[in-house]
C-alpha cells in the first residue's frame, strides 16, 4: 500500500503502526487523554484501540486530506464486513494526536 500520500510525519507513522496491528506504537502518538468521535458520536477511545488495533485496517488508500492529517479509503473489519471509512487526526501544538475522529463513507 502506497503510503506516500500521508504527508504529515505524526499520523503517517500512527497509520503504519495501526496498519501493523502495534498498539503500543499506535498510543504513543496520541495526548494522554484522546478523544474519539464515531461518525460524529463520542466513543470509548481505549476501548476501540484494544478492540480494533490489529483486526481491523485500511486495505487501500483512496485520498488523503486535510495537510495529510485525513485518510479515506476502503476499510476491513471482521464484525462489520468491508466498507469505506475515514480518520480524521486533529494534533495539538505539541503534535500529539489529541482527536481521533472515524466514520463510514458510505452513508
Amino acid at each position: 500500500m502506497d503510503i506516500s500520500k500521508i504527508k504529515n510525519k505524526t499520523v503517517k507513522k500512527a497509520y503504519e503502526a495501526w496498519q501493523n496491528g502495534d498498539k503500543k506504537a499506535f498510543l504513543s502518538h496520541f495526548t494522554s487523554n484522546p478523544k474519539l468521535l464515531d461518525d460524529g458520536e463520542p466513543r470509548d477511545f481505549d476501548k476501540f484501540v484494544n478492540d480494533a488495533c490489529g483486526v481491523e485496517r485500511f486495505t487501500e488508500i483512496e485520498k488523503v486530506e486535510d495537510n495529510g492529517k485525513a485518510i479515506y479509503g476502503p476499510f476491513h473489519t471482521e464484525s462489520w464486513g468491508d466498507f469505506n471509512c475515514y480518520f480524521k487526526f486533529n494534533l495539538n501544538a505539541d503534535d500529539k494526536i489529541e482527536t481521533l475522529e472515524i466514520g463510514n463513507t458510505d452513508k
